[in-house]
């Protein structure tokens, strides 16, 4: 799992990396969405896990 600070930077350059490539008219190069992609897949599962594991840690404290 990625820590609070890891997935505001994830967050940011995927909001940075769109706006730049959207302005420098290079969003349609394959390499460029690959990337995106990548980072947008690693924040989604990120969210996912941090979902699944809290239920387990709550039981354990009870």
């Amino acid at each position: 799992m990625l820590s609070d600070k890891q997935s505001l930077i994830l967050c940011g350059l995927m909001v940075g990396g769109i706006f730049t490539t959207g302005l420098l008219d290079i969003l349609d190069n394959f390499l460029i969405l690959t990337l995106l992609t990548i980072i947008f897949l690693a924040i989604i599962l990120n969210l996912i896990s941090t979902k699944t594991f809290i239920p387990k840690e709550e039981e354990l404290e009870e």
